[in-house]
């Protein structure tokens, strides 16, 4: 009777839970689409028919851009779990969106952290952390490279004041960080320890699905990035490309050095957008509404796709 009314608690907890991530991922998505304060929603909407957005082309290109994206994305997470359980691109997209959903309103998407665990057994769940870890890590190389070239080239050409002496010193405290890590790893020799564990982990990927990981990252960041220059092409900016390409490289890798909750983050690309923007001369409004259809192409419609693996995950209890 005891383990009948235990396993029904559980039941009922995690049904409470599942319901709280998907109302919750609804309100947010809801709050910054019809009560967001930078942007009138009725005026986007009228915005998008005016300038004929959503014509049957482009729409198909639109969507195309976003699917690429989280298929790269599923394509990541396939090859890193196959590391130690082969799951199917079917699972593995189960996994991503769903995941997707549950970090939606989480402090720096941390949410995913734990959803994709969970869809695992215990024994395997610090290593998927682990993996997810390495898929996020290679995601921000490709944006830190890419942002790089991207943020020296529009300085060099536009009005930018920076203060270097405060961006070197951020950048040595990041190689100090990472060269600490690396030395403490190779310090340790064969044994039980923690670090020991780790520099294993780290070996158990292949040089071969590294370069392949870091590829896919490098590969889905042109797809969005891109999918952003389209939007803009589509709402009638007349920039060159490649100042154009420079000023989205820029948002991307300010946001991204921004530690926030995921609730703010379109707001934060928002705000940084219309920033970089500005020395480009680009309309406000045209800024707003190519982030806010970006944000809901990339975010909010994957996120609502989620919300039924979420419904529909069924946590084994005896994992």
């Amino acid at each position: 009777m005891q383990i009948s009314l235990t396993y029904k608690s559980k039941q009922f907890f995690w049904l409470l839970i599942k319901l709280t991530i998907v109302f919750g991922c609804a309100f947010f998505i809801y709050q910054k689409l019809v009560f967001n304060n930078d942007i009138n929603f009725s005026f986007f909407k009228n915005e998008l028919i005016q300038k004929n957005i959503f014509t049957v082309k482009n729409l198909c290109i639109l969507l195309f851009f976003s699917v690429f994206n989280w298929v790269l994305e599923i394509l990541k997470w396939q090859n890193l779990v196959n590391i130690i359980q082969n799951i199917s691109f079917k699972i593995a997209t189960t996994q991503c969106l769903a995941s997707l959903t549950t970090s939606l309103i989480t402090p720096n998407r941390i949410g995913e952290y734990g959803a994709k665990s969970m869809y695992f057994k215990k024994p395997l769940r610090k290593q998927i952390l682990g993996f997810n870890f390495i898929g996020n890590f290679y995601q921000l190389i490709a944006t830190l490279f890419f942002g790089s070239i991207g943020f020296s080239f529009f300085v060099s050409k536009y009005p930018v004041k920076i203060n270097f002496n405060s961006v070197f010193g951020i950048l040595i405290i990041i190689f100090l960080a990472f060269s600490i890590i690396y030395l403490l790893i190779k310090s340790f020799q064969t044994g039980a320890s923690y670090l020991q564990r780790i520099k294993n982990f780290i070996q158990k990927i292949s040089f071969s699905l590294n370069l392949k990981i870091l590829s896919l990252s490098f590969l889905r960041y042109l797809v969005f990035s891109h999918q952003f220059y389209f939007l803009l092409v589509l709402f009638g900016i007349e920039i060159p490309y490649l100042d154009t390409i420079a000023a989205i490289t820029s948002i991307y890798l300010i946001a991204s050095i921004v530690p926030m909750l995921s609730f703010f983050d379109i707001v934060l690309k928002s705000t940084v957008a219309i920033w970089v923007f500005s020395f480009l001369k680009v309309d406000i409004l045209i800024v707003l509404n190519a982030v806010t259809l970006i944000w809901i192409l990339n975010f909010a419609i994957p996120a609502v796709i989620g919300s039924y693996f979420v419904l529909t995950f069924k946590p084994n209890f005896t994992k």
